[in-house]
């Protein structure tokens, strides 16, 4: 009997599972991830500003294991070894023919230990939490976050409606190291984000880094001081360490190129925010969308594999994607369709509802919107 490791339980490991699990496959398959929920990351800055419980948004592994007939085990994995096909955790090692690593992504950092130490991340349920209590216990004058991407807006435009909803003043900075926010996306959506947060109040900071933090004040760039502040850190993000250490192809994220099967090795395939991929002369972005997709590929790919079949090629579908922004003055770019305002935000939302593991999560999520 062939034993198929997955190792993440995001949206693309989850996938693969209930792909192989549907198979009728007899196999022996295994799931590892270093934490005990799901957690659905598209609206974790809703926690802040929108009020959406982060109960909503974790959604236990072990219930979908027990499903699909996957074993969960709870360890984080410290190397991977594709020659020996054998994994290692903090307690045991693993053997497999087959492995889908789905680990997805973490806040990076960039070796800044001040930063690391001071600042606030929001890479799950559990950072969502400690932000909320922080907000609820403490009136800072000044709300710091460090990136000027899509989480970047989303913080910031969250903390706004935070803040209006408590009744509270403050100053909201986004500081961004790159000459303009939100990267390679189009001018027209760049405009729209910025002269949304100017209407929020938002102030934005280009070509600026944050130096240092000292409790609660904030150095940046040109000798810039925040007094009182709270910093979230939302500048980039990385693969994991074990993923890191692979001797193989990546990219500066860490994220490991692989061929059109999402192969790493013959029995090892990438998917999600930790493969990257090429199609069509460029490399995908990170995407819920890709993660779904990729883990229902890489599992028919394994399954193919085992009954000496042809491999299939992994052919993207990009549906788009959107900004959204608390206010409701949301903006992306659908089926080549340009939106702006609410139409994209239900958009954003309803497909979160979707993609939901469960529909007691469902209920929950659009019972505090429609609140």
């Amino acid at each position: 009997m062939k034993k198929i490791c997955i190792i993440g339980g995001g949206f693309g490991g989850l996938s693969a599972a209930i792909r192989l699990s549907r198979s009728g496959l007899a196999a022996e398959c295994v799931l590892i991830d270093k934490k005990a929920t799901s957690d659905f990351l598209p609206t974790l800055p809703d926690c802040l500003g929108r009020g959406i419980s982060p109960d909503c948004l974790a959604y236990k592994i072990e219930d979908i294991c027990k499903k699909t007939g996957f074993k969960f085990i709870e360890e984080e994995v410290a190397a991977v070894d594709t020659e020996k096909r054998e994994i290692s955790t903090g307690n045991s090692r693993l053997n497999y023919d087959y492995l889908i690593i789905a680990s997805g992504s973490e806040t990076n950092f960039y070796g800044n230990e001040n930063i690391r130490k001071c600042a606030y991340k929001l890479d799950d349920v559990a950072d969502a939490e400690n932000i909320i209590k922080k907000l609820k216990e403490n009136d800072y004058r000044t709300y710091v976050i460090g990136g000027g991407g899509y989480t970047g807006v989303e913080v910031a435009t969250n903390l706004r409606i935070f803040l209006n909803k408590s009744k509270r003043s403050g100053r909201i900075a986004v500081v961004e190291r790159a000459p303009s926010i939100l990267g390679p996306i189009p001018e027209w959506m760049k405009g729209y984000v910025s002269s949304n947060l100017r209407r929020l109040n938002v102030d934005i900071f280009i070509n600026s880094q944050i130096e240092r933090i000292e409790e609660r004040k904030v150095h940046i760039s040109g000798g810039k001081v925040f007094d009182d502040a709270i910093v979230i850190w939302a500048a980039g993000v990385k693969t994991a360490g074990f993923i890191q250490d692979l001797n193989v192809k990546k990219n500066p994220q860490g994220r490991v190129e692989v061929d059109e099967y999402l192969r790493l090795s013959e029995s090892c395939f990438v998917i999600g925010d930790a493969a990257y991929i090429k199609h069509k002369e460029m490399f995908l972005r990170m995407a819920v969308q890709f993660s779904i997709a990729q883990g229902n590929c890489a599992a028919q790919n394994v399954i193919t594999s085992i009954k000496g079949k042809p491999l299939r090629k992994y052919r993207p579908v990009d549906l788009g994607y959107i900004i959204p922004m608390a206010n409701n003055r949301s903006c992306g770019s659908v089926l080549g369709v340009n939106l702006k305002g609410l139409l994209p935000t239900a958009f954003h939302f309803i497909m979160c509802i979707y993609r939901s593991w469960s529909w007691k999560k469902r209920f929950c999520i659009v019972k505090r919107l429609l609140t």
